[in-house]
């Protein structure tokens, strides 16, 4: 008698680390429940289409992997089609007549019943909705979380929701009020994480900045980081979506005390001008954002910095975006990514006057990108010759070289570094120190510094990453 070969399952997950993390635990419950990763959707009896619906672009690139998933299926490469995450919860009432040919959708409370519903498709079943009114819940894996990145970094989600009211913005409306996982858990799964080889914590929330708030005094920002620190070994922590305004003296000097913590700071500031701030339902003003900034250069010697700004916001004048082309010059951000205004559907900013054609927007997205390319070029330049400590990700057998990042890289959004020694005498996860020799775009090349020793130690111990079989 033949085996029953297992159902194998295929993720598209889409958007941002936190949408990534969500499916990660959903296929880390999937295993626990006995079926089993493909590696690539189009080897899939059952895709699973995790969806973004923060922005207009972000709404259709998810449109189209629902409907290329659900082709697939139409061609008899695959059995079944879910979609899940931040689309159905935002439409939850049209999801069904948008994607007849969906065989299940699901919310964001309902994440860890993907198995169930696969099983129920599989008998049967279509056009099976799960999704609450509004998300509550807060995901924790079942098990050991099975890792996406293929690397020795792995993103930990601190928290979910958010309690901001800016006028553009519908991840409230998506994601819930805000909520925070306990710091015991956080800890244990960073425990795990360490021991199977992970050697980056990326922290990821809404807003990680506000961690805590919800718990009670004991729990809070600063008291996680010590925590995290407390688990002793050479690893980097990093703060990844920050909120300028609940950015805190006591997380600032926690980050200084802590070694294994990144002396790099997220903080989207979305604008400087203090009229659009008002407008946008900010609380900080040009002034505020300046003493901040000022104030983590102080504390953070060498910090590095990231943003987010928005352009095209109705009623942006020239000289209001001439007032943020002069403030990140002077700030001097070391990353900086701008999205152009789309309007929201029950957002108050829909509502507001004097819109700014979309050329425009687009416009001044290129001309703030242009200024940023060329504070990026001319900041790599300066860092030539110097000496950093670098994390060693993989190696390119195409371009023979080693892909690494210092403390000022995030992962997937800040550049790399090409770091050139032979393939035998490095490994994913150490920890060396390379001389810059060279720039190209967002990227810098190093060599290793030949006085230094490569930290082989964090690694002797310890397993990859776990990813998709």
């Amino acid at each position: 008698m033949c085996p029953v070969r297992p159902i194998t399952v295929g993720f598209v997950s889409l958007g941002c680390a936190k949408n990534l993390v969500d499916s990660e635990v959903i296929a880390t419950d999937l295993m626990t429940a006995g079926f089993q990763m493909a590696s690539k959707p189009e080897r899939a009896d059952v895709v699973i289409v995790n969806t973004c619906a923060f922005i207009r672009d972000a709404q259709e690139e998810s449109i189209a992997e629902v409907l290329a998933a659900c082709r697939r299926k139409q061609r008899g490469h695959c059995r079944a089609v879910l979609v899940a995450g931040c689309m159905p919860q935002r439409y939850r009432r049209e999801i069904q007549k948008l994607f007849p040919e969906v065989d299940a959708f699901i919310g964001l409370d309902e994440l860890s019943r993907a198995g169930a519903l696969i099983r129920r498709v599989l008998e049967g079943e279509r056009g099976i909705a799960t999704i609450s009114p509004q998300a509550r819940a807060v995901l924790e894996p079942s098990g050991q979380r099975l890792l996406f990145t293929g690397a020795p970094y792995a993103y930990l989600k601190i928290a979910d929701g958010c309690n901001h009211t800016c006028t553009f913005c519908a991840i409230p409306q998506i994601r819930g009020r805000y909520r925070s996982r306990p710091v015991a858990r956080i800890v244990a799964e960073a425990e795990s994480l360490l021991a199977r080889g992970v050697r980056e914590l990326n922290l990821i929330a809404q807003d990680t900045t506000s961690y805590g708030n919800d718990l009670g005094a004991r729990a809070n920002l600063p008291a996680l980081l010590k925590a995290l620190g407390r688990l002793g070994g050479r690893f980097w922590i990093r703060l990844l979506y920050g909120y300028p305004r609940h950015l805190t003296e006591a997380t600032l000097e926690v980050m200084s005390a802590v070694a294994q913590v990144c002396h790099y700071l997220d903080l989207p500031i979305q604008y400087s001008d203090s009229q659009v701030l008002r407008a946008m339902g900010r609380p900080d003003t040009e002034q505020s954002l300046r003493r901040l900034f000022a104030r983590i250069r102080a504390v953070l010697p060498g910090v590095s910095l990231r943003t987010t700004c928005l352009v095209g916001f109705p009623g942006e004048t020239e000289r209001q975006f001439q007032n943020l082309l002069a403030f990140l010059s002077e700030i001097r951000f070391d990353h900086v990514a701008v999205f152009t205004y789309s309007n929201e559907e029950n957002t108050p900013a829909v509502e507001l006057p004097r819109a700014v054609p979309q050329v425009e927007a687009q416009r001044r997205q290129e001309r703030l990108m242009l200024q940023q390319r060329l504070r990026v070029a001319a900041a790599a330049k300066a860092r030539i010759g110097r000496c950093e400590e670098l994390l060693v990700e993989r190696y390119d057998p195409k371009r023979r070289v080693w892909l690494a990042r210092s403390r000022g890289q995030a992962p997937e959004v800040d550049g790399l570094v090409y770091l050139q020694a032979p393939a035998s005498s490095l490994k994913p996860g150490a920890f060396c120190r390379g001389r810059y020799v060279g720039a190209a775009g967002y990227d810098l090349r190093a060599v290793i510094n030949n006085s230094t020793h490569i930290n082989f130690d964090v690694c002797s111990r310890a397993r990859p990453p776990a990813t998709l079989a």
